[in-house]
């Protein structure tokens, strides 16, 4: 998601390379926040806090409006669009805070017994395979050795490596993520995609994107 909204979104707000490198980094350092603080002081679940889909659809509201549409400037059509949708999330968000800090939200939780839980958080898996498994077969080299370091991280090195903190447990994700990156990085580098598929290497090199060009 972190990846996806911006790349969806950026562009309808009049945003280049440049700005979704920026929105990109900006919910890769939010993320990493609430993700350490998910793991040390909430519920301490093997996960990784990223954007959410529930704001997609009120963004994009925001964003074909028509408020903006006057801007000729892309880059300041931009900035004023994103100054609008942080505007809603601020207000947005004051429900939650009232929501937490009131004890509300302590009173409906204590409704939602796991036999409630388990399968909202399945749907929702189930509602992202389609879009994230597929992936895996347009880049082989790089989707499987993936999804076997993430199934290792999170199912047996917990078990194989005991640490009363349960490090691999909790950031499987992020050790995966960084070590397949760093694997795609240096297959891109050492020329390994020079004679394969323009298709193939959109998928697979890390520089097709023109994020790493566009960032600041």
């Amino acid at each position: 998601t972190t990846v996806i909204i911006p790349s969806a979104l950026v562009p309808q707000m009049g945003g280049g390379n440049e700005e979704k490198a920026r929105v990109i980094q900006t919910l890769l350092f939010v993320a990493g926040i609430n993700t350490l603080l998910q793991t040390f002081f909430g519920s301490r679940l093997p996960v990784v806090m990223g954007g959410s889909y529930t704001f997609v659809a009120p963004t994009i509201s925001i964003i074909l409006a028509g408020r903006y549409d006057n801007e000729t400037d892309p880059h300041e059509k931009f900035l004023r669009t994103m100054r609008g949708t942080q505007g809603a999330l601020i207000i947005a968000s004051t429900i939650q805070i009232i929501l937490g800090f009131s004890g509300l939200w302590r009173n409906v939780v204590k409704l939602l017994s796991p036999l409630s839980a388990v399968p909202l958080v399945s749907l929702v898996g189930f509602g992202l395979y389609e879009l994230g498994f597929p992936a895996v077969a347009k880049c082989v080299e790089i989707g499987l050795p993936e999804l076997i370091l993430m199934v290792a991280f999170s199912q047996y090195l917990p078990h194989v490596l005991h640490s009363g903190k349960g490090v691999f447990g909790r950031f499987s994700v992020l050790f995966t993520v960084s070590i397949v990156w760093l694997y795609a990085y240096i297959l891109t580098i050492s020329g390994a995609y020079k004679n394969v598929k323009l298709k193939t290497q959109a998928h697979c090199r890390v520089d097709r994107s023109g994020l790493i060009g566009g960032a600041p």
